[in-house]
């Protein structure tokens, strides 16, 4: 199966950067966000392609109409935390009253359950594993979180399944949908969002996901935004990062859900086989 997502941000939601890190200093840079997604709106209508959203409980605030549009769709909205903060910087209170935050905001505009959750950055790991309990204490059914390798700001290597699997926690579960990997070469590649589908070649994307049986992609507004603004004190790693394929990615997208069958998170959810599945107890 193969899985269509997006992470809901303002380009400016960059991780671990002082001068964005805050909410109090947001307010000084452009909104984008609102023509970012129009765009995606007809992408995804021209393909005739559903996909799931996880939304930022601030997007919701300061994007009403946006949250509306997404389920006035049709299209189901998970979260993706209340202020973009990596899950592994808070304390199991913060990280609580956070997300509630989030959950209540959305939920508050559409008058639906969430039921989804990615943290941003991938930020669950081993030493913060105590999520998935408040997760399962939030209602939450399904986590997208866990990207079973190294990455900058996240990756739970030793999570040992790169496929959906249920986790059990003090004897409840939760179902997980990580992030895909392909192994070459002895390496773990990721190819299926963010910078990583930026990077790489489309004929080399084309490839690794005919190949994967399960894909999970994450996209985010700010992945098909060639225009937007540079933060200038951002590292030469990080400007590369964060600009490098911009231009491309957008008609990248577009060949990639002409040549594959996607869905959302809801219809593979319903696919997939959890009496059998594996349970990976936490």
């Amino acid at each position: 199966m193969k899985i269509l997502t997006f992470d809901i941000e303002e380009w400016f939601h960059i991780l671990d950067h002082e001068s964005t890190k805050d909410e109090s200093s947001w307010n000084k840079y452009e909104k984008r966000l609102e023509k970012n997604m129009d765009r995606i709106f007809q992408l995804l209508a021209n393909n005739n392609k559903r996909a799931t959203f996880f939304c930022l409980g601030w997007v919701a605030k300061n994007f009403p109409k946006v949250i509306k549009k997404i389920d006035d769709l049709g299209y189901e909205i998970g979260s993706h935390s209340n202020l973009h903060t990596l899950a592994y910087n808070q304390t199991r209170k913060e990280f609580k009253i956070d997300l509630e935050k989030s959950i209540n905001t959305i939920e508050d505009i559409t008058g639906k359950k969430v039921k989804y959750y990615r943290a941003p950055g991938f930020s669950l790991k081993e030493e913060n594993k105590w999520v998935f309990d408040e997760l399962i204490n939030q209602g939450i059914e399904i986590d997208c979180s866990i990207f079973p390798a190294s990455r900058s700001h996240g990756g739970f290597e030793k999570f040992p399944s790169k496929s959906p699997v249920l986790v059990s926690v003090k004897g409840r579960n939760i179902k997980e949908f990580p992030i895909n990997t392909f192994s070459l070469f002895g390496k773990n590649l990721i190819f299926s969002g963010g910078g990583y589908f930026r990077l790489i070649p489309y004929p080399l994307i084309k490839i690794l996901t005919k190949r994967s049986r399960y894909v999970m992609t994450y996209f985010h507004p700010r992945d098909f935004d060639f225009n937007q603004p540079m933060i200038n004190d951002l590292s030469k790693l990080r400007k590369f990062k964060s600009y490098y394929g911009l231009r491309n990615a957008y008609h990248k997208l577009e060949k990639l859900i002409r040549d594959f069958d996607f869905i959302d998170l809801h219809e593979a959810n319903q696919k997939f086989n959890w009496v059998e599945s594996e349970i990976i107890k936490i």
